[in-house]
């Protein structure tokens, strides 16, 4: 008719649809969901953060591999790919902040998701102190002047260590009011830092190959390499180091309930994340070995990667870069705890946790759970603190971390092969934008049983006790079974806390409990 007009529905938006996706695994939209593509990669990439750890641990693995220990990486970048690419099909077909505990929790059940969850946060909350204490590594190799305690900088001394927890407590202090404050800002923080590490790193290899004393041949050697029992050992030992450098690329699922169409970005970032860490890191090991100006000198093991930087670059080059790790420590803590607050969120929401009503909160201001992300702050300080004056503190931390890690994320990965096996599969369908959702197809089997083998093998490596690693200085028995006692010490509180919490756990998440009188199940978040 003329003059009449129809009116036409508006389309809903991407965050309309994307709380709508949320609603269907019964959970309200409360996150600001804010996260586009290069944040979401930023998220894995800095959690990882090669700049960081790869100066940390660089040392450990020269220390005991020598220049051979090169070959421990690939070894590791491909165990981790496979652990990704698992991840990456649970991601579009969860995208569930808390990511290691829901996956968990759907593929193996309530308990086993309550384990992993409880096991996954505790571990993001020791690596976040783990990740602090790397400013030690690079501050008062720039100005001596960051060395406030003591003289000796090393981080396996004993005044060392005690500026590192120091200069820790410090940055989680800045960390944890910048999370409380914005997730914007917070994403603009991380991007921007991820985009200067990455300029860092390819820098730091032009400039180390541009001088390099040898050729990438280097690698094929034996040198400092420790036989007195054999190859294998002291290679094993190595390995330590690569595998603490690639974890945490899960965190970009850990965002998905803040990200722009997570189902079909999440699985690619975090894919990206660990083979863009993988390379990176490579590259860095290589040209670091090639510009060492000795091999043999002792410097190289002790002092790592600033010893070569300001070494063969000059003073003010190689402190200008080290500025830029340090950027990256500060980026990579951040990273951690962002993660560890959305872990405690998506905890506290399913009544997981003691104190899950105020973990759960949500800032209408800031959009920030503001509790679940100062208890990682405060609960990292404190284990920093609880370890001053401990000269094996950061291998302690960063053994026990990444062993718990490495076991959370096979509470994922086995009952995913379970699943497989048994004929059960992952459910299809589409992304926002209308493609498959990402699959491993055929391949699915054969990378889930080498993901599992190989992340069994690295978590027995981890948590086996060596007085080399663990107790460098003689300190205490104690301390060289650290890992094996954490881990009882995990399992035995994580036993205590699911007895408190699992009659309003399993009420939170539809599972029928047992009562004595009849009750009525409330409505839960299960999927």
């Amino acid at each position: 008719m003329p003059g009449s007009s129809t009116a036409t529905p508006e389309s809903p938006t991407t965050d309309q649809l994307g709380a709508r996706d949320l609603g269907g695994f019964g959970y309200a939209q409360q996150l600001s969901r804010r996260v586009g593509s290069y944040a979401s990669f930023a998220a894995g990439f800095s959690f990882v953060s090669i700049l960081t750890t790869v100066f940390q641990l660089f040392g450990l693995g020269f220390g005991f591999g020598g220049t051979a220990f090169f070959w421990t990486w690939p070894v590791v970048l491909t165990g981790q790919l496979m652990v990704a690419l698992c991840f990456a099909e649970l991601a579009a077909r969860y995208p569930l902040s808390g990511a290691i505990y829901q996956w968990a929790r759907r593929l193996g059940g309530a308990v086993v998701g309550w384990f992993a969850g409880w096991t996954m946060v505790i571990a993001q909350i020791i690596t976040l102190a783990t990740a602090a204490i790397a400013l030690q590594v690079v501050l008062p190799a720039v100005w001596p002047g960051f060395q406030l305690v003591g003289t000796d900088p090393a981080l396996a001394s004993k005044d060392g260590a005690a500026n590192a927890v120091l200069l820790g407590c410090l940055l989680l202090v800045a960390t944890t009011a910048l999370n409380a404050t914005s997730v914007r800002i917070t994403a603009v923080v991380n991007s921007v830092g991820v985009t200067c590490e990455l300029i860092g790193v390819v820098l730091i290899v032009i400039l180390l190959t541009s001088r390099a004393e040898r050729g990438p041949s280097v690698v094929l050697h034996t040198t400092n390499l420790d036989s007195t029992t054999g190859y294998v050992v002291p290679l094993l030992i190595s390995a330590l180091m690569a595998a603490y450098v690639l974890v945490g690329f899960d965190s970009a699922g850990e965002l998905s309930e803040e990200t722009h169409k997570p189902r079909a970005t999440t699985p690619r970032t975090i894919i990206r994340a660990v083979t863009a860490s993988g390379i990176g890191g490579a590259f860095l090991i290589v040209a670091a070995l090639m510009a060492a100006p000795s091999l043999t000198d002792g410097d190289l093991a002790t002092q790592g990667l600033p010893y070569v930087l300001t070494s063969r670059l000059g003073t003010t080059a190689g402190k200008l870069l080290l500025l830029d790790v340090a950027l990256a420590v500060c980026v990579c803590t951040l990273a951690i705890q962002t993660a560890a607050a959305r872990m405690l969120f998506s905890m506290a929401r399913d009544n997981v946790l003691p104190g899950s009503r105020q973990l759960r909160k949500v800032s209408t201001r800031t959009g920030t759970p503001v509790a679940a992300t100062v208890v990682p702050g405060v609960l990292a300080g404190v284990c920093l603190v609880v370890n001053v004056g401990n000269a094996g503190l950061f291998l302690g931390l960063a053994s026990v971390c990444i062993m718990l890690l490495y076991i959370a994320y096979l509470m994922v990965t086995t009952p995913l092969l379970v699943r497989r096996l048994t004929g059960g599969g992952l459910p299809g369908g589409v992304d926002e934008n209308g493609r498959p959702l990402f699959s491993l197809g055929r391949f699915g089997l054969i990378v889930n049983i080498v993901a599992v083998a190989y992340g069994l093998a690295m978590a027995i490596n981890l948590g086996w006790p060596r007085a080399d690693v663990y107790d460098p200085a003689g300190d205490g028995w104690y301390l060289q079974y650290l890992p094996l006692i954490t881990l009882g010490v995990v399992a035995v509180g994580g036993l205590l806390a699911y007895r408190a919490q699992r009659t309003a756990y399993h009420a939170s998440i539809g599972v029928p409990v047992r009562t004595t009188t009849p009750t009525v199940e409330a409505e839960g978040a299960s999927a």
